[in-house]
């Protein structure tokens, strides 16, 4: 795993940035080789970012990538709070409506991909529409 430090004067380490791109990519390069297809990655709108939206069969999967070096206060899983579940929604139905859908019309789910220190844990469907 990559060492993240949150300064950026250690020369070899990943600052925060980095980190978080290396997280993706590796969280894409995982759900690829697990029969996804990658549509998009690190889509913006006003008030949230969805990290990879992947496509697994006919479903529409919005995935949020977490890291943290250790389980201590909760693992990476742990960290996708209600607040940052709200933040997904939001930007995962302006998605949908610039893409001529909804959640009432095109088949989604949330999933979250989280690196605790060197264990990947895949949480399908973490997460529905009622949150």
């Amino acid at each position: 795993m990559a060492e993240v430090l949150s300064g950026s004067n250690h020369p070899g380490r990943l600052n925060r940035q980095q980190a978080g791109a290396h997280f993706e990519a590796q969280a894409r390069r995982f759900l690829e080789r697990q029969g996804l297809r990658f549509i998009a990655a690190n889509v913006r709108v006003r008030g949230g970012e969805i990290d990879l939206i992947m496509k697994d069969n006919h479903v529409i999967v919005f995935v949020e990538v977490r890291y943290r070096s250790s389980s201590r206060f909760g693992g990476a899983a742990a960290s996708v709070t209600h607040s940052k579940r709200q933040k997904l929604l939001h930007t995962a139905r302006n998605w949908l409506a610039r893409t001529s859908g909804s959640f009432d019309t095109v088949d989604c789910r949330f999933d979250v991909l989280a690196f605790t220190g060197n264990e990947i844990e895949w949480l399908t469907n973490a997460f529905t529409t009622d949150v």
